[in-house]
């Protein structure tokens, strides 16, 4: 299930579009909630966990096999989701600045 857990947070992106976001200026707007122009990681995985957070039906913070696309699978723990997502942050943080702006939030994951 290795696999799962590398490709996590993408696989839910639509379930984190149903607000409507249609392009990458879109997703900075809605992942940037203090309005300075990018992205941080706190941001980033605020966003990101959408669908963490609704799959979590029990609001243990794990995603038991229950809870998971597909019934099976390990079970995902929040704190792993977010390291998940924080390794996808720093890939995708080309400049190093600690931020992504609309350009590196449209390059392709990692």
């Amino acid at each position: 299930m290795r696999h799962l857990l590398i490709c996590l947070p993408w696989c839910w992106l639509p379930m984190a579009a149903s607000a409507q976001v249609s392009a990458t200026s879109d997703y900075l707007a809605r992942m940037d909630r203090d309005g300075d122009g990018r992205v941080s990681l706190s941001e980033y995985q605020q966003w990101m966990s959408y669908a963490f957070d609704a799959r979590d039906a029990d609001g243990d913070g794990v995603l038991a096999a229950a809870e998971l696309p597909g019934g099976k699978g390990a079970p995902i723990s929040r704190a792993s989701h977010l390291q998940i997502l924080a390794q996808r942050f720093q890939r995708q943080d080309a400049n190093r600045d600690g931020y992504l702006s609309a350009r590196e939030l449209a390059a392709p994951p990692l």
